[in-house]
């Protein structure tokens, strides 16, 4: 059974920065495209970052520059470190892997992303 455990999130000032992680267990995490996800109150979920099988990166226009995808396949994690931080990026971050291995593709939608995880709480204050 596939787990994702987010954890990291907090409360940051405005041009903080923080870093969170997401733990997998169940699946040969090395093989999967893994993603970072948010979703802000009132609003759907939207993608974030994916990191590939491969290290190729992806970033959603909002947060390129301010943001770093990365993962550690020996322990299974992959993280996401948030720089310059604005209340625009105030949300719960979700990670997710790619239900197909080895995707070298560059769309993804969230839909073809499963399981997800808790989630984490990121708070960024002005």
């Amino acid at each position: 059974q596939v787990q994702l455990v987010e954890s990291g999130g907090g409360l940051v000032q405005a041009g903080g920065s923080l870093r969170i992680s997401c733990v997998a267990s169940g699946l040969s995490f090395r093989a999967y495209v893994m993603g970072w996800f948010r979703q802000a109150p009132g609003k759907e979920r939207e993608f974030v970052a994916t990191i590939s099988w491969s290290g190729r990166t992806d970033y959603a226009d909002s947060v390129k520059g301010r943001f770093t995808i990365s993962r550690d396949n020996a322990k299974n994690t992959v993280y996401l470190q948030m720089n310059s931080l604005k209340p625009e990026d105030t949300a719960i971050y979700y990670c997710a892997r790619h239900l197909r291995t080895y995707y070298s593709g560059s769309y993804y939608p969230e839909a073809d992303f499963g399981p997800w995880g808790q989630g984490t709480q990121v708070t960024v204050s002005s």
